[in-house]
């Protein structure tokens, strides 16, 4: 059979000599969580089959087990040439939800904790020429308050904006090769002002360590350093100087080599920074034309059939005059990001916070360790412009959530990337942030143009948490309307959720989104707002687009009203 989601996961990082392990994998179930003792990593055949990397939950996957699944596990045995042990070998899961343990011909080779970023182990020790046994236990549980579970439905059967679970694998798994010196890691530090990206490498071994860098094929700088294993920092100044922006992707390719390794790579030349009210791009101000993403598919779940549904949601949105997008209670896969970076689509980073209580401190054990992995796994992504860790911190059985748990994640991501901005929360409730955003469902033009009046008249923000404990206070930091609108649209017969009173025209919808969003637009003191949502999502039908991804309406009037200049524009 043909090898799903075929493409190299991680263009920011890719080696040329690797194996793709989706496809057919030996599967089973695990509802009591005995397969460690009972030795399931030593069997010689699991029950059933799936096909990774799409989770049990999926139609896909060929398994359609939509009900609570505590535990699974995983086998297969795959092939190595001896001509590939010559170096290291490295075993990579690009994500799988929520605690895993992995073991090779029947050895331990590591566990990890976190369910939406990639991981990898050296095996170089554990694997032989020939046949090799890899099996994968994964457990998870959508109810448990310190596992943070996204828009992953507590409940047996989906509901409001809470949706199908995932379990297990659910991104690409690849087997890479390196010579016994090899790059680990790379940080970028693009300089539009001096022409030029600074960057520090992590290199195993000994060796000369060099980085070029191309625009178009055109080679436009290099550099060249020797290294026994440490750090090593440097800078390539550009000959020629593209600006990564709006709807210009300009990526530059660089090529790293380390002795015999060699990883290719890129990156955009842009600046992100705020000034005042102002989200400044390359020193202008930009308003972000933002829309809801969450990153379900109908018949993959978490997991988009092919790269063509990557790239197809990107398009969809900036056909309706969207500049980016958030994306929402989810980290999403390397390779959306390279469209993202491509297409000079700007993104928020977020993470899938959704089901973990925030009244317990023992939360930032929960989330830390994860969301840092997924601030450096992206940190290069030139289409990310901020961070936002959490989203809609609510109270959690009555108990308020614990302050400290925000400032310590906002203040520890600020020192890990001091290159962009950071809130703290979406929504609610801020504690420490670098832009302060709200949510505002409010259906009626008028009474919402009222409320946001008084931010340029009297320099007053309106705020529907304002009052919780005295945490949410407006301290002049830029305004972001981050979510709005989740206009119900779903037709004369179908059911489901939405946000309000459906409009009950076609014309009755235009004229709400329209002047909804002109007030928006329209305030000089607001620098970008987020429209829920881009598609419908299983039971909730506030999407432009269905979730087979087809159009409500005719997408050039979103366009027109999206993409005229905003007051804060001029």
């Amino acid at each position: 059979m043909s090898i799903p989601r075929p493409e190299y996961p991680n263009p920011q990082f890719e080696r040329a000599d690797w194996i793709n392990l989706n496809g057919q994998w030996e599967f089973e179930t695990d509802p009591g969580r005995s397969g460690e003792a009972r030795k399931l990593y030593e069997s010689e055949r699991l029950s059933g089959e799936i096909v990774v990397p799409f989770c049990p939950e999926s139609v896909l996957s060929g398994v359609c087990n939509t009900d609570f699944i505590p535990a699974v596990w995983y086998r297969r045995v795959v092939q190595i040439p001896k001509e590939k042990l010559a170096g290291r070998v490295f075993l990579h899961f690009g994500a799988v939800d929520y605690r895993s343990r992995v073991y090779v011909n029947g050895a331990f080779a590591g566990e990890h904790k976190g369910g939406y970023v990639h991981f990898s182990f050296d095996v170089t020790a554990l694997v032989r020429a020939g046949d090799n046994v890899i099996a994968v236990y994964a457990e998870d549980d959508a109810r448990d308050g310190l596992i943070p579970s996204g828009k992953q439905c507590f409940a047996y059967a989906s509901q409001g904006c809470h949706y199908t679970r995932t379990t297990g694998i659910w991104q690409t798994v690849w087997l890479e090769f390196t010579p016994k010196a090899y790059i680990r890691s790379i940080r970028l530090y693009p300089n539009p002002k001096a022409g030029s990206v600074q960057f520090t490498a992590e290199v195993c071994g000994s060796g000369v360590f060099s980085a070029e860098a191309f625009f178009d094929g055109r080679a436009v700088g290099s550099v060249r350093a020797e290294s026994s294993g440490e750090t090593i920092s440097g800078s390539i100044d550009l000959s020629e100087t593209h600006l990564w922006d709006l709807g210009q992707g300009n990526l530059y390719d660089l090529t790293l080599r380390f002795g015999e390794d060699t990883v290719r790579s890129y990156f955009g030349l842009r600046s992100v920074h705020l000034d005042g009210s102002k989200f400044m791009l390359n020193g202008r101000s930009v308003f972000m034309r933002l829309v809801l993403d969450q990153g379900f598919y109908r018949d993959g779940i978490y997991t988009a059939k092919d790269e063509a549904a990557l790239l197809r949601d990107i398009e969809l949105s900036m056909a309706a005059g969207f500049n980016g997008a958030r994306l929402h209670e989810k980290v999403f896969e390397p390779r959306f990001l390279y469209h993202c970076d491509r297409m000079g689509y700007i993104v928020w980073g977020e993470y899938p916070n959704w089901g973990l209580d925030y009244s317990d401190p023992r939360a930032v054990a929960s989330v830390l360790p994860e969301w840092l992995e997924a601030v450096e796994r992206d940190f290069n992504h030139p289409a990310i412009i901020g961070w936002c860790p959490f989203n809609e911190t609510w109270d959690y059985d009555g108990r308020r959530q614990w302050d400290e748990l925000l400032r310590i994640v906002y203040r520890t991501t600020k020192a890990v990337d001091p290159t962009r901005p950071c809130i703290d929360t979406s929504g609610n409730y801020h504690v420490e942030t670098d832009i302060y955003d709200t949510h505002d469902y409010e259906q009626n033009v008028d009474v919402y143009r009222a409320r946001y009046r008084k931010l340029t008249e009297e320099n007053e923000l309106f705020d529907v948490h304002d009052d919780h404990f005295g945490a949410q206070i407006w301290r002049g930091e830029p305004v972001f309307i981050s979510e709005y609108g989740g206009i119900r649209w779903a037709g004369e017969d179908a059911a489901g959720w939405g946000y309000g009173e459906a409009p009950k025209t076609e014309e009755e919808f235009k004229a709400r989104y329209k002047g909804l969003t002109d007030v928006l637009l329209d305030n000089p003191k607001m620098c970008g707002l987020c429209y829920t949502q881009l598609y419908d999502v299983e039971q909730e039908l506030n999407g432009l687009y269905t979730y087979d991804r087809e159009p409500k309406f005719p997408m050039e009037f979103f366009k027109a009203v999206n993409s005229r200049k905003a007051a804060i524009e001029e």
